[in-house]
């Protein structure tokens, strides 16, 4: 043995080791891979030898060709052979192959999970924390499973360098095995109160990432957090903190309100540029979430837009980019605080980083009102004229269109000025934006009706100059507009003042240069003109049939067919022996009436008919030609010619290009590269001599003459700068005026209502039976490993509270009641069959003595005005004398807009919903010291009257009848409240019904609710915990109130409520407490066959209750 070990030592000292190996590659740099080869067969006979020395130095070697990309699959069980070494030197060796090479599908890790062990439970710290750290990389499913135990234990141990690794591995162990969350939550929680910082950081770590799906399960840990966050210093733990606090607030706004003034502070005093962003974030949060309840918090909100402007400017690419996008978060709730800051906006657009140019176009969209769109489009184009690239020029293109048309053309005034627009953007050098320009044209002109008589004549004047556009000698998309100029004068022809005109400029322009889309839309609209001429024209016929028999041999089909049908109608009505008069009549009855617009998601709504397979062949394919046919093609190729390529190994010589082809590859990547942004292109200072590169004289060469067949300039075409000078110039008249009168009135700030309101048609084209609201389920995805994490539930693992033993006893009485949780959807009862005293239905209809039921509930009041406890975050309310009348201490009031000088609300109680539509009583509030007129209420397109006038101070309500069908719960209805102030003003709103308006009186029998539980036919379940200061009596009184009626009472603290739906659907609820002491936690558990009613009830119920 000892000879061996000797003998094994010599034969070592011959090895190469990785430094051998590295500077071997480093010297056969022209023969790598050979060499390459060589050591791998040497590293082969290395690891077939009993020296674990030995190994360990072929393993290492090994690891770093897998660094280079050779693969080593091949050596796995050798790797395990190495970190089953017992010296820490070799062991690391093996862990770091391990940890590169391994995944989680390796198979050899089945046999490694009892040696992982035993590594884990090692009694150094650095053999356990080695093991840790790579099994992280490679962990596996059936890993996580059976090492959850011992990775958890290791938790508790005494050294920190251990339990901050054990910690972060439990992240990757429920990502592997989620059903690890649950046993181990506790102790994970334990670590947030750690004394050791990394163990703390650690932990903070996991569980902001274990909250990314699921926030809801770690919001008892808020008073945690919100104590790290004012007491710690470590500013990469606070930024995940405020991360998690972010996620928290919407699902408790109390919690924002605590938030507030520590974030500011951390604004104004840390330098630290992340920790600032992730304040702001936060900030803008938190204001969102609690906008309802705390509206005056406008400084926090200045605070974080000149924080902001600071990123913004500041010359770090970076930082500039996330100021933006933190700015365009703020503009969703307070546009007015970004408007202010649009010239620095407008700066970023000449930023070279494409990046920062397409965040501030995203921001400068949402900037627009109807005083500044002209001005801001004005400026996009500018910057189009002038942009590099179609690609950044196409996006500019693209945001002009959507700034334009948002919320159906909502700040666009004057049409006349957008289809100036849209013909200007025609004409500029582009790319392939026609089809996008093409689809605005015809929107404008189909929807809005008044603009048809000017977008009509000048899509006829760009059908009249066609060769303009298309002999212009820059690469435009004005063919694809001339699509969209074709279909509108042939549809809306009667609007056109010389029809005979038009139709010989169709006809003129009718080019076979033309897309075969756009000439079969041609030869269909000149039929259309044709069909609107009053008398004979013979020159007129001879011109159609020239063109159509033309078209009839056209390669493309469908020109061919449209062609050859319009062909034999223009012969028909041209002979008279016919009788043409009836035949053109006929025609124009088969293109009158008008089109709507067909709905975005109308084709998916279509039923599929029955007996249709969408997924069966309508014809069977051919099948395949075999290899044997193409062998005999090959064969009888030879007999003509001799191919020579089996001579050459197979191999055919690349012809070289010839000088004229290497010139076009030149320019063509000159082109390319002069087109993208992201190419640096070479910078040649200009020099103010007059002289060129060959030191001749600039104004020596000759100077060409460009003679041109057609004018550039299309005359009667209007220019959008024409409309900028007049609207510019009527608003200097207004200030003029405004100075002159020296009102003491203070001008309002909002600018979305200049200009008059142009009715917009809303009209869409669906199936029999869809509705435009109809929302498609959201699919999760399946390789997301969250998505198990975040169905896993940990609310009833909080920690319980000091009166729980009190409760134990006391739920003892709710054995009595069916629990809507424990009943199954299929557990049905079969007639005949007699309920035992155990069964669920005997249970339910049971009912408990009165003594019992009058102590519960003194028992209840005892604990209502009990004196709360201190609670850390302060997140409960200042102590507030109870009304005795529950109805005080629900919302009556629903603010549904407002603005500097009104205020609009409505009774969500008084909202019924009918088979046409819906009744809601409206009141308007005059909070100023201006008198008002005219107050109209605009929803879709109908207009109800709500007052004349309206005096300072004063308000006025009335009920309105709304004809809106396929209502939903939740669903927001957008409508205008407009009324006059020395000008025409608006106010957006948005009115929001409740789901009690779905909701009838109606009654239940205890027999017929129990019956209704075990039937199957409430199929949907869901809960929630409201945390309350009413008890159950003054609880179930304001749900009566919603129509939600008390069935039965247990023990005078669990009480089964019931609900029964316009539409006929029933809602059973179960509500109990969960906890006693200063704040009542009730679940409320509800099941329905309607999930979304159900969810919308539960939603309402938890905020009257809350």
């Amino acid at each position: 043995m000892a000879l061996q070990k000797v003998k094994g030592n010599i034969e070592r000292m011959f090895d190469k080791n990785l430094t051998d190996l590295v500077r071997g590659i480093r010297n056969n740099r022209d023969n790598e891979g050979k060499y390459i080869a060589q050591c791998l067969e040497e590293i082969k006979q290395e690891l077939r030898q009993h020296n674990i020395a030995v190994k360990a130095n072929a393993v290492s070697k090994l690891t770093y060709l897998q660094m280079l990309g050779y693969d080593i699959s091949w050596a796995g069980f050798n790797i395990i052979e190495v970190m089953s070494s017992t010296k820490f030197t070799e062991k690391r060796i093996g862990y770091l192959a391990a940890s590169q090479s391994f995944h989680q599908d390796t198979e050899v890790l089945m046999l490694a999970t009892n040696m992982i062990r035993k590594d884990l439970n090692a009694t150094s710290q650095y053999e356990a924390g080695l093991t840790l750290s790579s099994l992280s990389c490679f962990l596996s499913p059936d890993l996580a499973r059976d090492l959850a135990n011992d990775v958890m234990s290791l938790l508790t141990s005494t050294k920190p360098y251990l339990r901050k690794k054990g910690v972060l591995l439990l992240y990757k162990v429920f990502l592997r095995y989620p059903d690890a969350l649950r046993p181990a939550f506790p102790r994970l929680k334990e670590k947030l109160e750690d004394p050791d910082p990394g163990v703390q950081s650690a932990a903070v770590n996991v569980i902001c990432e274990l909250a990314r799906k699921n926030p809801k399960n770690y919001l008892s840990l808020a008073p945690t957090f919100f104590k790290l966050m004012t007491s710690s210093t470590n500013n990469w733990m606070l930024i995940k903190i405020i991360k998690l606090f972010g996620a928290l607030t919407p699902l408790e706004p109390r919690l924002g309100k605590k938030l507030i003034e520590p974030l500011t502070n951390l604004i104004h005093s840390t330098s630290a540029m992340s920790l600032l962003y992730e304040c702001i974030n936060t900030v803008i949060a938190v204001l969102i979430s609690i906008s309802t309840g705390m509206p005056n918090h406008a400084a926090s909100i200045q605070l974080c837009v000149q924080k902001l402007r600071i990123l913004i400017e500041d010359s770090d690419q970076n930082l500039k980019y996330l100021g933006l996008l933190a700015m365009s978060k703020i503009l969703k709730t307070s546009p007015k605080s970004v408007a202010s800051h649009k010239d620095l906006v407008m700066s970023c657009l000449d930023d070279p980083d494409d990046s920062i140019r397409l965040r501030a176009l995203d921001l400068l969209s949402g900037m627009v009102s109807k005083k500044n769109l002209m001005e801001i489009v004005r400026k996009l184009m500018s910057h189009m004229a002038k942009a590099e690239g179609t690609t950044y020029r196409d996006e500019l293109l693209t945001k002009i269109l959507e700034i334009c048309s948002q919320n159906d053309y909502q700040y666009i005034s004057n049409f006349e000025w957008y289809v100036s627009v849209l013909v200007e953007l025609s004409q500029m050098e582009g790319g392939s934006h026609g089809g996008k320009l093409a689809h605005q044209m015809m929107d404008v002109a189909i929807r809005v009706e008044t603009i048809r008589p000017f977008a009509i004549e000048q899509m006829s004047l760009l059908i009249e100059n066609s060769s303009v556009l298309l002999k212009s000698g820059r690469h435009t998309s004005a063919t694809e507009v001339l699509y969209a100029a074709c279909w509108l004068v042939g549809e809306f022809c009667s609007l056109l003042a010389n029809p005979r005109q038009a139709l010989v400029s169709m006809l003129t322009g009718l080019n076979p240069a033309l897309a075969p889309h756009i000439q079969a839309t041609f030869v269909h609209n000149i039929l259309k003109l044709y069909s609107r001429l009053e008398e004979v024209d013979t020159e007129i016929d001879a011109m159609i049939l020239g063109k159509l028999e033309e078209l009839v041999s056209s390669p493309n089909l469908e020109v061919q067919e449209r062609a050859s049908t319009a062909l034999q109608l223009v012969r028909s009505i041209a002979n008279p022996d016919i009788g043409e008069e009836q035949l053109r009549k006929e025609l124009q009855i088969l293109y009158a009436g008008e089109l709507n617009p067909v709905g975005p998601k109308a084709q998916k709504k279509v039923p599929v008919p029955e007996g249709l397979d969408l997924d069966a062949w309508i014809n069977e394919p051919e099948p395949e030609e075999s290899d044997d046919e193409d062998e005999v093609e090959e064969n009888l190729a030879q007999v003509f010619f001799k191919d020579d390529r089996q001579e050459r190994g197979g191999k055919k010589s690349p012809s070289e290009p010839s000088e004229e082809e290497l010139a076009n590859m030149r320019a063509q990547r000159l082109a390319n590269q002069s087109s993208n942004p992201n190419y640096l292109k070479s910078y040649t200072p200009t020099s103010p001599s007059r002289q060129d590169m060959n030191g001749g004289e600039v104004d020596e060469i000759g100077i060409q003459s460009i003679d041109l067949d057609v004018p550039l300039y299309i005359p009667g075409l209007k220019s959008a700068d024409s409309y900028f000078n007049i609207e510019s110039s009527s608003r200097e008249r207004k200030h003029k005026k405004k100075k002159k009168k020296k009102s003491k009135k203070v001008e309002s700030s909002s600018e979305d209502d200049d200009g008059p309101n142009v009715a917009v048609s809303r009209n869409l084209d669906m199936p029999e039976g869809a509705s435009l609201s109809d929302q498609e389920e959201e699919s999760l995805d399946p390789l997301d490993p969250h998505s198990a994490l975040a169905a896993i539930s940990l609310e009833d693992l909080q920690t319980p509270p000091k009166g729980e033993k009190k409760k134990k006893k006391s739920e003892s009485g709710d054995q009595g009641l069916v629990n809507l949780g424990d009943i199954n959807s299929g557990d049905y009862i079969p007639e005949g069959v007699e309920a035992g005293e155990d069964s669920p239905i005997a249970l339910h209809v049971s009912h408990k003595k009165k003594k019992k039921s009058e102590k519960k509930s003194k028992k209840s009041k005892k604990e209502k005005h009990a004196p709360k406890e201190d609670d850390l975050l302060g997140l409960e309310e200042p102590a507030q004398e109870q009304s005795a009348d529950p109805k005080l201490t629900t919302s009556s009031v629903q603010v549904i807009g407002s603005d500097d000088i009104l205020q609009v609300s409505l009774v969500p109680a008084s909202v019924q919903i009918t088979d046409t539509g819906f009744s809601v009583q409206i009141t308007v509030d005059n909070t100023s010291q201006q008198k008002v007129k005219d107050i109209n209420l605009l929803v879709g397109e109908e207009e109800f009257g709500l007052t004349k006038s309206l005096k300072p101070g004063s308000n006025k309500t009335k009920t309105v009848i709304i004809g809106m069908t396929n209502l939903q719960p939740g669903s927001p209805i957008q409508a205008n409240l407009n009324y006059k102030e020395n000008e025409e003003r608006s106010i957006e709103l948005c009115l929001v019904l409740p789901a009690t308006a779905w909701l009838q009186d109606s009654s239940i029998e205890d027999e017929n609710f129990a019956e209704l539980l075990v039937s199957g036919k409430l199929e949907f379940m869901l809960s929630k915990q409201i945390q309350t200061s009413l008890n159950i009596q003054e609880a179930t009184s304001v749900l009566s109130r919603h129509k939600i009626h008390v069935v039965q009472v247990q023990g005078g603290s669990t009480v089964s409520l019931h609900a029964l739906s316009t539409s006929g659907h029933h809602l059973a609820f179960l509500l109990k407490p969960i906890n006693g002491g200063s704040n009542f936690t009730m679940s409320l558990e509800g099941r329905s066959s309607c999930k979304e009613l159900l969810a919308a009830v539960l939603d309402l119920a938890a905020t009257e209750l809350a």
